[in-house]
């Protein structure tokens, strides 16, 4: 058994799904996107999984929601911080 290909993180999923739809990869770079991926992540517990199915099947619709809505915070959070940091960065050069 490779745990690194059966096993992951559910919530890595979810954020990726979340970046997707707020269209990120559109207009950030691919090092802010995997900041904001790994700060976000951090923010959340982790959630492991083997199969996709089994969250479809077996998490509770109202469970999922608060999952989802848990990454929407987190990412948001993420990129203010970053954001934020970019700010000071350009204020102090």
């Amino acid at each position: 058994m490779k745990l690194d290909d059966d096993i992951h993180n559910y919530y890595e999923h979810l954020v990726l799904q979340r970046l997707s739809e707020l269209e990120l990869d559109k207009t950030k770079s691919a090092d802010y996107l995997a900041d904001v991926c790994c700060l976000a992540l951090n923010q959340v517990p982790p959630r492991y999984i083997r199969f996709e199915v089994d969250m479809a099947f077996y998490l509770p619709q109202s469970e999922r929601q608060q999952m989802e809505m848990n990454v929407e915070s987190a990412v948001e959070k993420a990129m203010r911080y970053l954001d934020q940091a970019k700010t000071k960065r350009t204020t102090e050069e």
